[in-house]
C-alpha cells in the first residue's frame, strides 16, 4: 500500500488517504466570510470550530497581541509568577461568571480545561474526606474534547475505538433524562464526584436541554452531594444570546468550563471558573492542601491579551445582544428545511446554534460538497447533522443566504 502523501501535516479527525490530497487551504477571512486559496469566498456557517464569535480579521485583537508581546511576550504562572494579563482577564471572568465569588484556573483551550475540572472534582472530594468519589458522569451523544479525561467520558463511542482501557470511573445516562440520572445518584451518589453536562449538547448533533432538564440535573446534584460542572466551551460568551448558557437556563454550576469564544480563537486561552465551595478549601488561610496541576502556557501573557481584547469588542459592540436578536431569524430561516423529505429534524432555537440532521447519513459528503460548492462552509456534526454556528458578525441576509444554500445542496444531493 502506497503512504505517498502531498503534505506533511496530520489532520484532527481525518480519514489521512483522504485528506492527504483533498486538502483546502483557508488563507484569509474578513467577518463572517474566509477565502480559500483557489480565490473562493465562503461564509463561515460553522464560525471554524465553533469558536470565530466575534469574526475574523480583526486588526484590534492583532495589535493587542502584538502590544503585550513588545512588553513580555510570556512568563510561566507557576507558583507565585505572573504577569499582568491574566490577573486582569481573571477579574474580567470573575466579574461575569453566572454564580458569585468565581476563581479562574486558566489553561490553552477547552480539553485542558476539562482536564483541570474533572481531576479537581476529584481531589476536591479527597480533601472532604470523600476519597470514594471518583465516578465522572456524562451524557449520551455528549463530546468533552480529546485529551485522556475528555476522551474518557465522551458520550460519542467512537472517539473511544482502538485506545484501550482510559481513565476509569466513568458512567454516561442518556441524553435529557432526568429520571435516568436520578436513578444512578440515588443508587451511586457515594462514589459520584461530578456530574459534567453540555447545557447544549454541540458536537453530538446541537441538542438543546429539555424543558426543566437542567433544573432537575442540579436539583440532583445538591439533593445527592454531586458537583455539577458546565461544559460552556461552545456556548460561552454569548452564543445562547446570553453570556453564557448557565444565564440563559438560569443555572449555577460549581464549576464551568470555557474556552473558543474567550478569544474568538484569535490564541489558544481556555479555563475553569471555579466556584467558593471548590477553591475555598485550596485557598483558605493555614490549608496546607495544594492542587497539583499546571500547564507551560496557562496563563500566556499574549493568549490573556487577545482574551481581553476580545472580551472589548464583544461589549463594545453589543455582540451578545446582536445574538440574541438574530436567534429568531435563524429559526424562520431555517423552518422551511425541516419540511424536506431528506431532512430527518432542524433543531435550533438558542441563540446562533443550530443543527440540520439528514434522513440519510450517506447524503452527507454530497451535501457538504454542493455547500461549498455554493459557497458556504459547513461540516458534519454527528450522526449526519449539519452544523450551525456562525459568527455573531453575521447578518440576517447572511442566515437567508446560507439556509438557501443548504437547501439547495440537499435537493442536489
Amino acid at each position: 500500500m502506497s503512504t505517498a502523501a502531498t503534505t506533511a501535516f496530520w489532520h484532527g479527525q481525518a480519514h489521512m488517504p483522504t485528506v492527504k490530497r483533498a486538502e483546502r487551504v483557508i488563507v484569509r477571512g474578513e467577518g463572517a466570510f474566509v477565502w480559500d486559496a483557489d480565490g473562493n469566498r465562503l461564509f463561515d456557517a460553522t464560525a471554524s470550530l465553533w469558536y470565530c464569535n466575534i469574526g475574523h480579521g480583526r486588526r484590534e485583537i492583532a495589535e493587542a497581541v502584538f502590544e503585550q508581546m513588545t512588553r513580555i511576550e510570556a512568563y510561566a504562572t507557576f507558583q507565585q509568577y505572573a504577569t499582568p494579563p491574566p490577573l486582569e482577564l481573571s477579574e474580567r471572568l470573575a466579574a461575569i461568571a453566572p454564580f458569585p465569588s468565581a476563581k479562574v484556573f486558566l489553561t490553552s483551550g477547552g480539553s485542558d480545561a476539562i482536564d483541570v475540572a474533572a481531576k479537581l472534582a476529584r481531589r476536591y472530594w479527597n480533601a472532604a474526606g470523600q476519597p470514594e468519589k471518583q465516578t465522572l458522569v456524562t451524557r449520551t451523544r455528549a463530546y468533552h474534547g480529546l485529551h485522556g479525561i475528555g476522551t474518557s467520558i465522551t458520550g460519542l463511542d467512537f472517539n473511544r475505538e482502538g485506545f484501550g482501557r482510559l481513565v476509569p470511573d466513568t458512567a454516561r445516562v442518556p441524553t435529557n433524562d432526568a429520571e435516568a440520572l436520578a436513578e444512578l445518584f440515588a443508587s451511586r451518589a457515594d462514589e459520584i464526584a461530578a456530574f459534567i453536562c453540555e447545557p447544549v449538547i454541540g458536537t453530538g448533533g446541537v441538542i438543546p436541554p429539555a424543558p426543566g432538564y437542567l433544573d432537575t440535573a442540579i436539583r440532583l446534584c445538591r439533593e445527592h452531594d454531586v458537583l455539577f460542572v458546565a461544559d460552556e466551551v461552545i456556548t460561552g460568551f454569548g452564543r445562547t444570546g446570553r453570556m453564557f448558557a448557565s444565564e440563559r437556563f438560569g443555572i449555577e454550576p460549581d464549576m464551568l468550563v470555557f474556552a473558543k469564544g474567550v478569544t474568538s480563537g484569535y490564541m489558544p486561552v481556555g479555563g475553569v471558573l471555579v466556584g467558593e465551595r471548590i477553591w475555598d478549601p485550596f485557598w483558605a488561610d493555614g490549608s496546607d492542601l495544594i492542587f497539583r496541576h499546571g500547564l507551560t502556557y496557562s496563563g500566556h501573557a499574549s493568549a490573556c491579551a487577545a482574551a481581553i481584547a476580545n472580551l472589548d469588542v464583544l461589549e463594545r459592540e453589543r455582540l451578545v445582544d446582536r445574538v440574541a436578536e438574530l436567534e429568531p431569524v435563524l429559526v424562520s430561516e431555517l423552518a422551511p428545511l425541516a419540511e424536506l423529505p431528506r431532512v430527518a429534524e432542524v433543531r435550533c432555537g438558542v441563540g446562533l446554534l443550530a443543527g440540520v440532521e439528514l434522513a440519510d447519513a450517506a447524503l452527507v459528503p454530497a451535501v457538504l460538497e454542493g455547500c461549498h460548492e455554493r459557497g458556504v462552509l459547513t461540516r458534519l456534526l454527528a450522526p449526519s447533522t449539519l452544523q450551525v454556528s456562525p459568527p455573531f458578525v453575521a447578518t440576517g441576509d447572511d442566515l437567508a443566504t446560507m439556509v438557501s444554500v443548504f437547501g439547495e445542496a440537499i435537493e442536489a444531493a
